[in-house]
């Protein structure tokens, strides 16, 4: 007998010696009026026996049939072994196969197919959350093998609100500038624009020789008047850190469930199908129903914003170099006297290049080959010093004491000239 089931023996064996009534051993035994009369009539035909549970060493009427318990556990084995046993009954009642976790754990932990995993965090103060959809957004990119083999490792860039958990994400071939851009121009023109960001202080976000110095990144955010904050830590950013461990355990998952090898595919699961699943399912209310999005003004050209975007200096030929390319601007602009002057050059996320020059665009075409410079015809010019010989009749004639014969006394000095014009003088 169990020790509840001892208790009860007690209270009734007191109520046979009378010792005490039913109502007194129903306070004793912790159960209403009517149970205790029932207890005691069963006491009354079956003895202590009669206390003792009628499915005790009995399978329980609720238990799920043997065979069916061993097509689940034979099908989690097969394709769900590594999924969590909530994620687990999510697929198998997909297939008819409808169970609860701890139902689920259980058979497992009966075949010794069941092993706890426990994790010791240190011990951090959760930030409270903001109080406005739209207020702060998490931002961050996983790298990891999402198709498991089938191709090669890619980046997950995630988004997520701060207040809600509204989540949107996209795949990558890598962490870029390109990527964060495009990853937040979608939640931009979808949602509008967050009143700051939250990022870790990776290269695209912050240049460690040159911290004073913005990113394209952050260069784009101070023109959408975004505040850019920057996380001492990945636990500080911890809502978009979570959402990566939900995203490699399930979304790698649907993706091997799905075949699918390839980022397009893997891009349209994520749209169509995944996304709203998760917001639908883990987005939680704000606090305050206020939307702070703000709203991208018609006249902003969004995309010439979240871009590549760099200072040149137009040639006097009137070119401009990028990256290797040379853009003609025509004399259509002759006005504007572009030569020796900095205009913006622009990167659309396309592969597009934009000329800017005060805040308007300015035409162009990219020419085949690199400008020939004409360079005036330069005339050499023989400056090399002539320096006659030993044996040149000049200094053969200097050689010896005299003048030669024949020719001219050599001049006096200057000095002994004007020495003798003073004497005759005085």
């Amino acid at each position: 007998m169990s020790v509840k089931e001892r208790v009860r023996l007690d209270a009734l064996q007191r109520v046979q010696r009378g010792e005490q009534t039913v109502v007194a051993a129903a306070a004793l035994m912790g159960v209403s009026l009517r149970q205790a009369r029932r207890l005691w009539k069963r006491y009354q035909a079956q003895g202590a026996a009669g206390l003792v549970h009628g499915l005790r060493n009995r399978p329980s009427n609720r238990r799920l049939p043997e065979e069916l318990r061993q097509r689940i556990v034979q099908r989690q084995q097969a394709r769900y072994a590594d999924f969590g046993p909530t994620f687990a009954c999510e697929k198998l009642a997909e297939e008819g196969l409808v169970l609860s976790p701890d139902t689920l754990t259980a058979l497992l932990k009966e075949r010794h197919l069941w092993q706890r995993r426990r994790k010791h965090a240190k011990h951090r103060s959760r930030r409270e959350r903001r109080a406005s959809f739209g207020s702060l957004n998490q931002m961050d990119g996983s790298p990891h093998d999402w198709f498991e083999g089938r191709a090669p490792w890619c980046v997950l860039m995630v988004m997520i609100d701060d207040a809600t958990n509204r989540t949107y994400a996209r795949f990558y071939p890598a962490e870029t500038t390109a990527a964060a851009f495009d990853v937040f121009g979608r939640w931009v023109r979808h949602y509008g624009l967050p009143r700051s960001m939250y990022v870790d202080r990776h290269g695209m976000y912050r240049d460690e020789e040159h911290p004073q110095k913005p990113t394209q990144f952050g260069r784009a955010m101070k023109e959408l008047h975004v505040e850019l904050i920057l996380a001492h830590s990945p636990q500080a950013k911890g809502r978009v850190e979570r959402r990566h461990q939900v995203f490699q355990d399930r979304l790698v998952k649907e993706l091997r469930l799905r075949n699918i090898s390839d980022i397009p595919q893997a891009n349209a699961l994520l749209e169509k199908y995944f996304l709203p699943e998760l917001n639908r399912r883990y987005a939680v209310p704000a606090r305050q129903s206020a939307d702070l999005h703000r709203v991208v003004p018609p006249d902003l050209a969004l995309e010439e914003i979240l871009c590549v975007t760099e200072a040149r200096v137009v040639g006097r030929d009137w070119c401009v170099r990028w990256h290797n390319q040379w853009l003609q601007i025509p004399a259509a602009h002759g006005a504007l006297e572009l030569a020796g002057k900095r205009v913006w050059v622009k990167q659309l996320g396309d592969g597009e290049l934009v000329l800017t020059y005060q805040g308007r665009r300015v035409s162009y075409r990219v020419l085949a080959a690199r400008p020939v410079v004409q360079r005036p015809a330069v005339v050499e010019v023989n400056r090399r010093v002539w320096k006659p010989g030993a044996d040149h009749p000049w200094k053969r004639a200097a050689v010896g004491r005299g003048s030669p014969r024949g020719g001219l006394a050599p001049a006096a000095p200057a000095q002994a000239r004007h020495a003798a014009t003073t004497l005759r003088s005085g």
